[in-house]
């Protein structure tokens, strides 16, 4: 054979051997084996390894919302210091090499070593006192040299204003995959919210570090620009010895006022946020000192345009099969002695809510009557995934299983504008309270000529 022919043939080969496979393209994933065949899960205690930078950050408040905001978070357990800088919003001008506000001010806060399943971390603290009502700030946390990026939040007015917020039932399950997405609804149609109220089951398992995880990842940068209030349902609570007792994570990573019943502190608790007063009950335990406590905290104080209570466990429950009798004989008097306006509720894992009152036994509403005392409107919901087979003994005014939502609030004057939304942003149900010069209320219904939802 010419030895020219050889040569030839060898640069064809090696041209083919080139060419083949960028004609043919990449193989497919399952032509070799190795790794990549078997994804396997990301370990939550790698998902959610704490690090010297601040992540899980909160902001709640302990104290008036008109001076004051509380700031936790979570870091590394070998980043002791604690650090927050802040500065009125207007007045930011920073370095655009390293981040400093040179002119901000810095306080030093107070932390903590905390041991969760997944391992030790470090829980932070800082309370910002003094500020101006109606001010937007800009604030950031960290040990000096690891900060969270600069975030913003408004302070209250310190007289009775117009404001909005958004309220959820439990998230509870696929807290991370599902309820995320129904935060960032709730956003998206109330940008401009004042706080986010969580009607308690925010994780499944009290002490479950990669469900707070979840949590605080579905809700992102927002917990760190909008103050979170909430309560613990059942699922916050478990058992040690003999007592029942809220999560481990419950104090450290959120920090509510000190002002409620007598061991149930930041649990059990109450504030004024523009002139609406809004109490915060633990209806998990010890539910008879919280009715004493009630009575005698709405005796004392002032009379207020609206008050708003929020617990988990209904006084009147959605699902088949439930009944809180209980709670509703020590709780429901106190509501219509006060004439409370509205109880927020979750725990139901379905959704429905009444007219003035409540709503009406069974028996009556067939004989055309109405019994209920009192003016309360009573609202059971649910904004994550799991969802429970709806009950028939409500006189509602609204209900539907088998969705999520999430609900607005607006209070404006002697009005107070109720919205709820699916997960997907439209609305499924609305109403209007307006009162008289003497406080008298009437509700005015504005629920969309759509179908209940039933699953």
């Amino acid at each position: 054979m010419p030895e020219s022919y050889r040569r030839n043939s060898a640069v064809w080969s090696l041209a083919l051997a080139t060419l083949l496979p960028l004609v043919a393209g990449p193989a497919p994933a399952h032509a070799h084996e190795g790794e990549h065949d078997h994804p396997t899960v990301y370990a939550p205690a790698e998902h959610y390894r704490p690090t010297p930078l601040p992540d899980r950050l909160v902001l709640t408040w302990s104290d008036d919302p008109a001076s004051s905001v509380d700031i936790t978070y979570r870091t590394h357990p070998a980043t002791e210091a604690t650090i927050c800088q802040w500065i009125e919003a207007a007045d930011v001008f920073g370095d655009h090499r390293n981040g400093d506000i040179p002119e901000s001010e810095e306080i030093e806060g107070t932390s903590e070593l905390f041991e969760s399943d997944l391992g030790e971390c470090r829980m932070h603290s800082a309370k910002l006192r003094g500020l101006e009502p109606e001010t937007r700030y800009a604030y950031r946390v960290g040990d000096g040299v690891n900060w969270t990026e600069w975030h913003h939040f408004t302070t209250a007015s310190d007289e009775a204003k117009p404001f909005e917020f958004v309220y959820f039932g439990d998230a509870q399950n696929a807290v991370r995959a599902l309820w995320s997405r129904v935060r960032r609804e709730a956003h998206a149609e109330a940008p401009r919210a004042a706080f986010a109220l969580h009607a308690g089951d925010l994780i499944n398992n009290a002490n479950t570090d990669a469900e707070w995880g979840e949590w605080h990842e579905a809700a992102g940068w927002l917990n760190g620009a909008i103050p979170t209030v909430a309560v613990p349902g059942n699922h916050e609570y478990f058992r040690r010895g003999l007592e029942p007792t809220v999560s481990d994570h419950w104090r450290p990573q959120f920090s509510f006022p000190m002002n409620g019943a007598a061991g149930l502190e930041e649990t059990c608790y109450w504030f004024e946020y523009q002139g609406v007063r809004f109490v915060a009950l633990d209806s998990n335990k010890r539910q008879a000192e919280q009715a004493e406590w009630l009575d005698r905290l709405l005796s004392d104080l002032p009379p207020a345009p609206w008050t708003i209570l929020t617990f988990h466990h209904p006084i009147f429950s959605a699902a088949k099969n439930r009944d809180n009798a209980t709670l509703r004989a020590i709780w429901k008097p106190i509501f219509d002695k006060h004439k409370v306006d509205l109880a927020l509720t979750g725990h139901d894992h379905a959704y429905a809510r009444s007219g003035l009152g409540g709503p009406a036994d069974a028996e009556n509403v067939a004989a055309g009557e109405r019994r209920q005392e009192g003016q309360t409107v009573y609202v059971v919901s649910v904004s994550g995934p799991k969802n429970y087979q709806l009950g028939e003994s409500w006189d509602v005014s609204r209900s539907g299983s088998g969705i999520q939502l999430y609900q607005t609030i607006r209070i404006d004057g002697d009005q107070l504008s109720y919205r709820a939304y699916r997960a997907s942003g439209d609305l499924y149900d609305a109403f209007t309270i307006e009162k008289d010069d003497d406080g008298t209320p009437e509700l005015i219904e504005e629920t969309p000529p759509t179908e209940e939802i039933r699953r």
